[in-house]
């Protein structure tokens, strides 16, 4: 768990950038209403406004995607895809027709602040555009494109060009079972600096009381990103980092609806050889833990 987190840039540092640990999210993660008309079966109209929400750019975010809920850890490339799930002032239209749906996002671009019990003033000074597709039940297919205005305050003259291509698979199998699986593609691009891509799979196959999940990961991750100074690395060098994770849980109790379950995983990592000296050549990192979850709600056959 903490060689993981050396590829995440969260702690406060002497710049203020974090970096080795996860920053905590906001009390108020989605305060949000939704409004839909049908003209049809085929053809329908949907409105929603958060504050905070979640706009349209990026897959479903990584803690509601299927096939990465037994993982209790946030994917390397969280700020390439879904980083803007909680967002202060959010405005989302969108038209379905059959198994297509377009949505049009207006939102504010700067990420949440420190303060993680106010409200952030609302801008609507960026915005995104998503079509998804859904073939059958089991596949959801989406790409999005987005401006994000000056989302991180240490840099608030940068913005953000963020591209993503998603595919999430999912099976249900007999006995409360079933196999969920994610492919993804995300791109940030920012003006006078090399596009910064980010490459995700991963899988989890539940049999009863038992989930086996892993997930990989190949991320380029920027001087800044990894606090590492610009005078020997270059302002604007990219670092590939790889990152595989296998991961097992059991379910060891379950009352009425919520279950316990007892989870590990080990993580091995392959960052550019640059690195190899701060990190080594493959560091490893493992955890132990402990997930309280409601089970899955079952929609009776008519």
């Amino acid at each position: 768990m903490a060689i993981r987190s050396f590829f995440s840039p969260e702690k406060v540092g002497k710049t203020g950038l974090l970096v080795d640990r996860q920053h905590p999210h906001d009390l108020f993660s989605e305060l949000s209403v939704a409004y839909s008309y049908a003209f049809s079966k085929k053809s329908d109209l949907s409105v929603y406004i958060g504050y905070p929400g979640e706009p349209a750019p990026g897959s479903v975010a990584f803690m509601h995607r299927p096939s990465a809920l037994a993982n209790p850890d946030a994917p390397i490339s969280h700020h390439w895809n879904d980083g803007t799930h909680i967002t202060f002032g959010v405005a989302t239209i969108g038209y379905r027709y059959d198994k297509f749906k377009l949505e049009a996002s207006s939102f504010t671009g700067r990420e949440p602040d420190e303060n993680r019990y106010n409200f952030d003033k609302p801008r609507f000074n960026s915005w995104s555009g998503r079509l998804s597709f859904n073939p059958s039940d089991n596949w959801s297919l989406q790409v999005s494109h987005g401006f994000v205005k000056s989302p991180e305050a240490l840099h608030p003259e940068e913005d953000v060009n963020r591209t993503t291509a998603s595919a999430i698979y999912s099976l249900p199998l007999e006995n409360d079972s079933w196999l969920n699986a994610t492919a993804l593609w995300g791109q940030n691009k920012t003006a006078g600096q090399d596009p910064e891509n980010a490459v995700l799979l991963e899988a989890a196959l539940r049999l009863k009381r038992f989930e086996i999940y892993t997930r990989y990961e190949w991320v380029q991750k920027s001087t800044e990103e990894l606090n590492l100074e610009a005078s020997t690395y270059g302002d604007h060098a990219l670092f590939p980092v790889n990152a595989l994770t296998l991961g097992l849980t059991y379910d060891i109790l379950t009352i009425l609806k919520t279950r316990v379950s007892l989870g590990g995983h080990m993580t091995w990592f392959r960052p550019d050889q640059k690195l190899a000296s701060l990190y080594g050549n493959n560091p490893l990192g493992g955890e132990i833990f402990l997930r309280i979850y409601p089970g899955l709600m079952k929609i009776p056959k008519m």
